[in-house]
């Protein structure tokens, strides 16, 4: 009987060596897009609506 109560402990603790991970849910959070209307950023301006802000055209940057 002492064998077996020993092999139950070994079996028991051998368990929880076996390298299990457990992980929980995760979320991924990207930062938010600001759009405003009527503004295009620069490198996107193929519309109409091309903005180019205050000195930058003087520049050569539009």
């Amino acid at each position: 009987m002492r064998i077996y109560s020993a092999l139950i402990v070994t079996a028991v603790l051998m368990s929880g060596v076996t390298g299990c991970a457990v992980r929980g849910p995760s979320v991924t959070v990207e930062p938010p897009k600001v759009i405003i209307p009527g503004v295009v950023v620069e490198g996107h301006g193929h519309g109409k609506n091309k903005h180019c802000p205050p000195g930058q055209a003087k520049k050569g940057k539009c």
